[in-house]
C-alpha cells in the first residue's frame, strides 16, 4: 500500500471519528446550546479532515482544487451558522441548561412525596 493512501485513510478515519462524536454529542447533550456546539465544533473538523484525505487520495489535479475550496467554504459557513442559530435561541429567550436547575427539581420532587 502506498504512503499516499495510508495517509488518506488516517485522515479519513479521523474525520469519520470526529463526525461520530459530534453525533453523539447532539444526541447526547441536554439542551439547545450544548448541542449546537457539539455539532458545530466536532462537524466542521470532521468534514474537513475527511475532504482533506480525498485531496491526498485525488494527488493535484482539478478535482483537488475543488475540494480545497469545498473546506474553505465549510470553514467558513459551519461555525457562522452554529452562531448564527445561537445567537438566535438567545434572542428567543431559549433558556440554557444548568446543574443547578436539575437539582432544584429533584428537591423539588422530594419535597412533594
Amino acid at each position: 500500500m502506498e504512503v499516499q493512501y495510508l495517509l488518506a485513510i488516517i485522515f479519513i478515519s479521523f474525520g469519520a471519528f470526529f463526525l461520530l462524536i459530534g453525533s453523539v454529542g447532539l444526541v447526547r447533550l441536554p439542551d439547545f446550546y450544548s448541542r449546537t456546539h457539539a455539532t458545530g465544533k466536532a462537524d466542521t473538523l470532521g468534514i474537513m479532515l475527511v475532504i482533506t484525505g480525498l485531496i491526498i487520495t485525488q494527488g493535484i489535479s482539478v478535482n483537488s482544487a475543488k475540494l480545497l475550496m469545498i473546506i474553505v467554504f465549510v470553514g467558513l459557513t459551519n461555525p457562522t451558522a452554529a452562531n448564527a442559530l445561537a445567537r438566535a435561541a438567545y434572542y428567543f429567550r431559549e433558556v440554557p441548561w444548568f446543574k443547578k436547575d436539575k437539582m432544584k427539581q429533584k428537591k423539588q420532587k422530594k419535597e412533594k412525596v
